[in-house]
């Protein structure tokens, strides 16, 4: 039986798009059964469309505080009984209510090599860094802003004379091959989340990860 799979978006649902091919796939484990946007008008809700998956837009401005926001979001969601929750582009900082609402099978995806770079314009923050090294990370959601544990990372080279537009596109294709990767393994329940005294950690075919997620050398 495939595992239930909704999908955040507010924009042009690149990685929404790659989930929704893999899911094509007969040996897929999941299906996109549910698509939403806190905006209105986004090419992601068109590509939901095109898919034949049901899809809304909740309006983030339509609330007066973050907590109630949430409140309308987990309402929405839970109407499609999901197992994975993905969060592809989505921009919002979600409540720790929120969070713990769908703890350990909560993902988002963030443009750099976590723990570097949490936050807006990864791309030109490598550049001024001077890095020769950026790439994407794929992690479990937790309270801390894209502070949850690694589940997989795929690096790309930075070359001089790169803008941040340039780095974006490398770091895009990356994503689209990771991404439904890691989704795939938490449908297959391979891939968890512990929390021990210390910290949260991914666990995948009963291994704990390392900081920097799955490495296979």
């Amino acid at each position: 039986m495939s595992s239930r799979i909704v999908v955040l978006i507010s924009g042009s649902g690149t990685n929404l798009q790659a989930i929704i091919d893999a899911c094509k796939n007969s040996d897929y484990p999941g299906e996109v059964v549910g698509v939403v946007s806190n905006k209105a008008d986004v090419y992601g809700l068109t590509r939901a469309e095109n898919a034949g998956i049901a899809n809304i837009a909740l309006a983030h401005q339509d609330f007066d505080c973050r907590a109630s926001y949430d409140q309308a979001l987990m309402t929405e969601i839970d109407k499609f009984t999901p197992d994975v929750i993905v969060l592809a582009g989505f921009m919002r900082i979600l409540t720790p209510a929120f969070v713990l609402h769908y703890q350990g099978k909560l993902l988002n995806i963030h443009p750099s090599l976590l723990p570097k770079y949490q936050g807006l314009n990864t791309h030109q923050r490598a550049i001024d860094a001077g890095d020769t090294e950026h790439g994407v990370s794929v992690h479990f959601v937790t309270e801390e802003l894209d502070g949850g544990p690694v589940i997989l990372q795929a690096k790309v080279p930075v070359f001089d004379g790169d803008s941040s537009d340039d780095l974006a596109a490398r770091v895009h294709e990356q994503e689209h091959r990771i991404y439904p990767l890691v989704v795939k393994w938490l449908c297959q329940n391979r891939l968890s989340m512990h929390k021990n005294a210390e910290q949260e950690q991914a666990i995948l075919d009963d291994k704990v990860l390392p900081a920097s997620g799955y490495a296979n050398d």
